[in-house]
C-alpha cells in the first residue's frame, strides 16, 4: 500500500466513524503524518472467527470500535436472515469494558435495522447470564460484548447461535464472508429506538436455575473470600450465594466493583502472577476455607486452598485439578452422561469417567467444541472453565462452578477433610497426574509463528530424555477431531508424558500443555511423587522451550 493509498483509507474510514472518540483520534494520526502507526491500522481488518472478534480499542479496521462492530452485526443479521431468521430475536449482553455498551447499543440497532428484534441485557453482567438467556428467551443468536480476561484496552465480541452455543464452522466463515460483503457503514439501517431493554426477568429466571446445580439439603457450611477481580460477578456471585444458604462471602473490596481500567492487577486473569495477590491478604485475614475468583466476565471460576507450604499460606489451584475435584464430586452425586474436556486438559477426566462407568468425549480447544458434544453433563477446560449445568448454560459459568466448588467444601468440611485430601485420594486412585503449562506472551506474532513452523521443521526427538514417540500435526486433523493449528506429542515410559503446543485463539500467545501421570500405591508415596512429577516438567518445560528456539 503506497502512502496516499493509506492516507485515502484512512479518510474513508473517517468519514464513516460514528463515534467522536476515535474520530478524533484518527484525524490527529492523520494531520500529524504518523504513517507507520496508520499503516498498523489499516494493515487488514480484525478476523471474525470462532471467538468472534478480539482486539485493542482504537481507531481503525485492526482495532475494535464502533465501525468494526456495526459491520459486525450487519454480517450478523445477514447470515441469520440467509439462513431463514428473518424477524428472529437476538439477546445482546456486555460487560463493564470500555466501549461495551455503546457497542451493545449499536449491535441492537442493527439488528433492528436489518428486520431481526433485539434485546439487550440491563446492565453489565456475566457473559453465562446471556448464555443461559439465548435458550430461555428463544433467541436465533446471541451477542456477548466482552473481552473476558485480556488486557484493560482490548474488548471483543463473542456470538452464540440459538443453541445457546458458541460459534463453530462453518457460521464463522459464512459470518465473516457477509461482513466482508459491507461496502459502506452508510448503507447499514441503524434506527435509535425499537430494541427491548430487558428488566431483571432473565437474571432472575438464571439465578432459580444455579440451585439446580446443588443437592438438596446438602451441607453449605463452607466461607468463602471471594473476588470479582474488577469485573461484573460481585452482585450475581453474592445472589446466588445467599440464594442456596452459603455465607456471605468476604468480598476483596478492592476488587469488588467493576473498573475497565482494572488498576489492581497487571492482567485481570486469575491465572497471572499476582492477579491473587489481594484475594490471599484478605484470606490470611478472615481464615475462610477456600478462596474464588471470576475472570472480568465471570465465566471462569479459580480456586485456592489453604497451604502451610506455600508462599502466604495460600495455594491456587491448576485448573485441572478443579476440573478433577468438580467432576470426582458430580460422579459422587450420582451425575450421568457425558463428561467431556479439551484435548489441552488432564488425562485425568477420563480416568474419573471410566471408573464411574460414565461416558467421556475430548474435543479441540474451547468451550464451542465441549458444548456440543452429544449428551453432555459435566466438561471443563484447564483454563479455568467449568460448564456443571449444560441444559442451563452451554457454556462455561464461573457461577455455577463456584457454587458447586463452594458444596463440596461443605461436604468434605462436614467429614474434617478438605479439597487437598479429596485430590490425594484421586492421585492414589488413577496417578498423579502433574500438569504444567509454558506460556509465553508475544507483542509480535511473527514469533509464534516461527515457533510454531521450528517445530513442525525439526520436531524434538527427545524431551527431558525420554524419546517422543508420536509426534502429531493437528493441522492434518485425527480420527476423532477436526483440523486445528497444534502439536502433540507423546513421550516414552511409564509416566505417559504428553506435550501440546498450540497459538492461543484469543491473545498474542504461544502456549504449551504438559502432563506427566506419576503411579502412586498409597498416599505415604505422594511427596515423592509430585517432586518426581515436578522435576519431569521442568525439564519438558526446559527442553520444548530450547526445540521451539524460544
Amino acid at each position: 500500500m503506497t502512502q496516499d493509498d493509506l492516507l485515502a483509507r484512512a479518510q474513508a474510514w473517517l468519514a464513516e466513524d460514528p463515534d467522536p472518540e476515535t474520530r478524533e483520534e484518527l484525524a490527529k494520526l492523520i494531520e500529524g503524518g504518523r504513517t507507520d502507526e496508520l499503516a498498523a491500522r489499516f494493515a487488514g481488518t480484525l478476523q471474525f472467527g470462532t471467538a468472534g472478534l478480539r482486539g485493542e480499542i482504537g481507531a481503525g479496521p485492526m482495532r475494535m470500535n464502533r465501525s468494526v462492530v456495526i459491520r459486525a452485526a450487519a454480517g450478523l443479521a445477514a447470515y441469520l436472515k440467509a439462513k431463514g431468521q428473518e424477524g428472529g430475536l437476538v439477546v445482546i449482553g456486555y460487560d463493564a469494558r470500555y466501549k461495551s455498551a455503546d457497542f451493545a447499543r449499536d449491535t441492537a440497532a442493527v439488528m433492528i435495522g436489518a428486520g431481526l428484534r433485539a434485546a439487550v441485557l440491563p446492565r453489565p453482567l456475566p457473559t453465562p447470564v446471556l448464555a443461559y438467556a439465548i435458550r430461555h428467551l428463544g433467541a436465533v443468536a446471541g451477542v456477548e460484548v466482552t473481552a473476558s480476561h485480556n488486557p484493560p484496552r482490548d474488548n471483543g465480541y463473542k456470538v452464540y447461535l440459538g443453541d445457546g452455543s458458541q460459534i463453530v464452522p462453518p457460521a464463522d466463515a459464512e459470518i465473516a464472508a457477509e461482513i466482508d460483503a459491507v461496502r459502506s457503514l452508510h448503507d447499514v439501517p441503524r434506527p435509535e429506538t425499537g430494541w427491548e431493554t430487558l428488566g431483571d426477568e432473565v437474571l432472575d429466571a438464571y439465578l432459580a436455575r444455579t440451585d439446580a446445580v446443588l443437592t438438596p439439603g446438602s451441607p453449605r457450611t463452607a466461607r468463602t473470600v471471594y473476588t470479582a477481580m474488577h469485573g461484573v460477578g460481585k452482585d450475581v456471585v453474592t445472589a446466588a450465594f445467599a440464594r442456596a444458604g452459603f455465607p456471605p462471602p468476604a468480598l476483596v473490596a478492592a476488587q469488588a466493583e467493576p473498573d475497565p481500567a482494572f488498576p489492581t492487577v497487571a492482567f485481570p486473569n486469575p491465572e497471572e502472577p499476582g492477579a491473587m495477590d489481594l484475594a490471599f491478604e484478605a484470606a490470611r485475614a478472615v481464615d475462610p476455607d477456600i478462596v474464588i475468583a471470576n475472570d472480568p466476565d465471570a465465566d471462569r471460576c479459580a480456586v485456592a486452598v489453604p497451604d502451610r507450604t506455600a508462599e502466604g499460606g495460600w495455594r491456587m489451584l491448576r485448573g485441572d485439578e478443579v476440573g478433577a475435584l468438580l467432576a470426582a464430586h458430580l460422579v459422587h452425586k450420582g451425575a450421568r452422561g457425558v463428561f467431556a474436556e479439551s484435548i489441552v486438559s488432564s488425562s485425568l477426566l477420563g480416568r474419573i469417567a471410566e471408573a464411574a462407568g460414565v461416558g467421556y468425549e475430548e474435543t479441540l480447544t474451547g468451550f464451542k467444541w465441549i458444548a456440543r458434544v452429544d449428551g453432555l453433563r459435566y466438561g471443563y477446560e484447564e483454563a479455568l472453565g467449568y460448564c456443571v449445568d449444560p441444559e442451563g448454560v452451554r457454556d462455561k459459568d464461573g457461577i455455577t462452578a463456584a457454587l458447586l466448588v463452594a458444596e463440596l467444601a461443605s461436604v468434605l468440611k462436614e467429614q474434617n477433610r478438605t479439597l487437598t485430601d479429596l485430590l490425594d485420594d484421586l492421585a492414589v486412585a488413577h496417578g498423579l497426574h502433574a500438569t504444567d503449562q509454558l506460556s509465553v506472551r508475544v507483542e509480535d506474532l511473527s514469533i509464534i509463528a516461527n515457533a510454531m513452523s521450528t517445530l513442525r521443521e525439526r520436531p524434538p526427538v527427545r524431551l527431558a530424555g525420554l524419546t517422543v514417540t508420536t509426534a502429531e500435526d493437528l493441522t492434518k486433523g485425527t480420527e476423532s477431531l477436526p483440523p486445528t493449528d497444534g502439536l502433540r506429542y507423546y513421550l516414552e515410559g511409564a509416566h505417559k508424558a504428553r506435550v501440546i503446543v498450540r497459538p492461543s485463539g484469543t491473545e498474542p500467545k504461544l502456549k504449551c500443555y504438559l502432563e506427566v501421570v506419576v503411579p502412586v500405591a498409597d498416599a505415604s508415596e505422594l511427596v515423592t511423587a509430585r517432586a518426581k512429577g515436578a522435576e519431569i516438567l521442568a525439564a519438558i518445560k526446559r527442553d520444548l522451550s530450547e526445540a521451539a528456539g524460544l
